[in-house]
């Protein structure tokens, strides 16, 4: 189990399968397939993989009947909530949640008419399945673009409690909040706003922020500001990459703001004195503990003139040699490895520890 540590602002408990956000439970981690839904086998077969490597939630693209049939067979094969993402057609949503689907995120801006809105809502409600309001600065309605002179935080403040009203006069409150924009600090101060205004929990996240590179970047200074106000119950990092490097780039996140326990690795940038081959070793030490949940410090280190004394707080490490490293821990070293068994050495110490 993660361990959080920070406190935050009391929101309404909502229930995603075995999952609960809200009221101070563990920030979710969410992605999205890139997967044809249809596609059955490579859809649970990323999913899988994803699961694995610390996602809680996961959302699949519903674009026609057949991706929504599918959501049937693809629960029988995972263990997390699958959430259906749709838009324009509320059938679809309909469809979805009939086939199991955990959770749907709408754009009400986009569903169509009021009545449209409003079966959705009854059969979720005859689900109990909770729905995720999505708003961002290309869906706001023209009559709030035309108040404010474009997609403004406050049109887009205003866009949302037009749809909140609308579900909470139909009885519905099963819910999770949105604003998104590819603006970096209209993001962050829309969620400010949304987090004194409601009690619902709130899905942070920047909208197409980019490759891996500057993705990650952004992602980090967006979410890494609301989540040390304390502000966020669910997170997706949207990245133009791998679904796996948004967990990879969330779990960093979460851990450089105290929000989930996690593996330290220290690793140096390398320079003439390095004589064995660290880049693919730090890369494979990275991997392993992408799949632990101990708050431990790592170093993998390039050579021995300075590894394990820059490094001796760390709990174990590595510093390379000529075709070797020696294996430290709290910088006093253990023993010399075999650059080939380097890897496997380390992860064996760790084990025991």
């Amino acid at each position: 189990i993660f361990i959080r540590y920070i406190m935050r602002k009391f929101k309404k408990e909502i229930i995603i399968k075995n999952v609960t956000i809200g009221n101070n439970h563990p920030i979710a981690i969410q992605s999205m397939t890139n997967t044809k839904t249809s596609n059955i086998d490579d859809t649970v077969k990323q999913i899988k993989v994803l699961e694995n490597n610390g996602c809680d939630i996961i959302r699949v693209a519903i674009t026609n009947e057949k991706d929504a049939l599918s959501i049937k067979e693809i629960k029988k094969q995972i263990s997390i909530p699958i959430v259906a993402d749709i838009h324009f057609d509320y059938k679809l949503a309909i469809l979805s949640i009939q086939n199991g689907a955990d959770k749907i995120r709408i754009n009400p801006g986009n569903i169509g008419s009021k009545d449209n809105l409003l079966k959705i809502i009854n059969v979720a409600k005859e689900y109990n399945i909770p729905i995720r309001i999505g708003v961002n600065s290309g869906s706001v309605e023209k009559e709030y673009l035309e108040k404010y002179n474009g997609p403004t935080i406050n049109a887009m403040i205003d866009s949302l409690d037009s749809h909140i009203r609308f579900f909470e006069e139909n009885n519905f409150f099963n819910l999770v909040l949105s604003i998104k924009t590819t603006n970096l600090n209209d993001t962050i101060e829309v969620n400010k706003i949304l987090n004194e205004k409601y009690d619902y929990p709130l899905h942070i996240g920047l909208t197409e922020s980019g490759t891996r590179t500057s993705g990650t970047v952004k992602s980090s200074y967006v979410l890494g500001t609301l989540l040390n106000l304390n502000i966020g119950d669910t997170i997706r990092v949207s990245l133009t990459s791998d679904p796996l490097d948004e967990i990879f780039v969330a779990k960093e996140i979460l851990a450089m703001t105290n929000h989930l326990n996690k593996p330290t690795l220290i690793s140096c940038p390398t320079c003439g004195r390095t004589s064995y081959k660290m880049m693919p070793i730090v890369n494979e030490v990275e991997k392993y503990l992408n799949t632990i949940n101990k708050k431990i410090t790592v170093a993998v280190m390039g050579c021995v003139v300075n590894g394990p004394g820059e490094a001796k707080h760390a709990d174990i490490g590595i510093a390379g040699g000529i075709r070797k490293g020696v294996l430290f821990k709290k910088g006093e070293i253990i023993k010399t490895i075999p650059e080939e068994d380097i890897v496997k050495e380390l992860i064996n110490e760790i084990e025991k520890m």
